[in-house]
């Protein structure tokens, strides 16, 4: 026997098994497998003011979003073009077609994209594009100092506000608003409406596709001014939104794909910010004592875009108080421990029914303007009559008593 040979065979063996196990770790990293759901970014805590506080473990603001450490956002810059996220494994457009479209042009001008030499471009989902939110986003109003900041990373990607109409930084998700028409209008059965994130004022909420409910096209004989939205495309697959739950038949709901440990009931009844926080910090739902309100990615994570009827969770799983959905009086909002950037005194919610708004400031019937899934804002604590949130296109009903579904990490120590 040649023991030399043999030797080194063995050698070159171990050699090939290393590279092939190391190759399998470079590439665990970067695909959908060890998917994680990115953090928000947002870095500042804050009162009901909009001032901010000092970070402190006995602060009567305990929970919210800056407190909390989660995966924080990581991406990689391949060097094409293309910026590849380390949290989902998603690869994005490093840049934007500075160009409003309808969805049905978004989808044409994404299917012909070959960018860092790939074909496979798509439109992201709603819960993809928000995956790349970063809640220390600000849009500044003239005379205000400091400076704007878009909500995502401007040292990764590209982003250009529009110098006409800075506020408007809408950005199309392929995800079909199924519930029901958006706004007042009723011809051909109302407006089709699809999820967008408006990356300069930090929203969610459904816009005009440049359709009617029963599948015509808007045409410009029909009087309707359809603004269109911007595009920044995605391709791969991630596995962090499939919504696999698990009944631990303790009242809790595990979601498999995020990680994520939930109640199963809503709070029972609504509350302000600094309650829902206080809520959350007090809990001790199945022996657990590190409950939380979560995030506004970690609560978005939650709907369910794709069911036809109210509300837009899994209710196979979650418990829901409210079963009518019907007016204003029945606002499913849910808070997260996130403030909104453009106005701290306010505090993100995720809509699970209609998102209320009417035309303006002196209109008084308000519709499902945003959608089922919508993500607004309200302010922290106070009356509704003392607020008055509106643009020039929309008023949004005013809440302020919002409902609470507590959270907490699967894999954490605490109970």
């Amino acid at each position: 026997m040649n023991i030399s040979k043999h030797v080194f065979d063995k050698q070159r063996g171990y050699a090939l098994a290393f590279s092939l196990l190391f190759m399998l770790s470079v590439q665990a990293e970067n695909t959908s497998t060890s998917a994680k759901l990115p953090d928000t970014g947002q870095s500042k805590q804050y009162d009901t003011k909009g001032h901010v506080l000092v970070p402190s473990n006995t602060s009567f603001y305990t929970g919210q979003d800056a407190s909390v450490q989660g995966n924080r956002l990581r991406y990689r810059d391949n060097g094409d073009g293309t910026i590849t996220d380390l949290n989902t494994g998603l690869m994005w457009q490093k840049a934007h077609q500075f160009k409003r479209y309808t969805l049905q042009a978004a989808q044409k001008y994404v299917e012909n994209m070959t960018l860092g030499g790939y074909s496979d471009w798509r439109i992201p989902s709603i819960k993809e594009l928000y995956s790349i939110a970063n809640f220390d986003g600000q849009l500044l109003k003239p005379g205000d100092k400091g400076e704007s900041q878009p909500y995502i990373d401007t040292n990764v990607f590209d982003y250009t506000y529009d110098k006409h109409l800075p506020f408007a930084g809408q950005f199309w998700s392929s995800t079909i608003y199924v519930k029901n028409a958006i706004q007042n209008f009723s011809q051909h059965g109302g407006l089709q409406g699809a999820f967008g994130f408006n990356f300069s004022d930090g929203h969610i909420k459904a816009y005009e596709t440049g359709r009617y409910i029963d599948g015509s096209d808007i045409q410009s004989s029909d009087g309707m001014f359809v603004p269109g939205c911007f595009v920044r495309a995605v391709r791969g697959y991630t596995p962090l939104y499939q919504m696999d739950y698990v009944d631990n038949g303790d009242k809790t709901i595990t979601d498999t794909s995020t990680g994520l440990m939930w109640a199963k009931n809503d709070s029972g009844m609504p509350m302000n910010w600094v309650e829902a926080l206080a809520y959350a910090d007090n809990a001790s739902l199945a022996g657990y004592s590190d409950w939380r309100l979560p995030n506004s990615k970690e609560l978005q994570s939650l709907v369910d875009y794709e069911k036809a009827t109210f509300p837009a969770i899994n209710t196979q799983y979650f418990n829901t108080t409210l079963t009518t959905f019907s007016s204003t009086e029945d606002s499913y909002y849910f808070w997260s421990s996130t403030t909104q950037g453009d106005f701290k005194w306010t505090a993100n919610y995720v809509s699970f029914a209609q998102a209320w708004s009417k035309k303006n400031a002196k209109a008084t019937q308000y519709y499902d303007w945003h959608g089922a899934g919508a993500q607004r804002s309200d302010p922290k604590t106070g009356s509704p009559k003392d607020y008055e949130l509106a643009s020039e296109m929309a008023s949004d009903y005013i809440s302020i008593e919002n409902w609470v579904r507590l959270v907490r990490d699967v894999d954490s120590p605490n109970q």
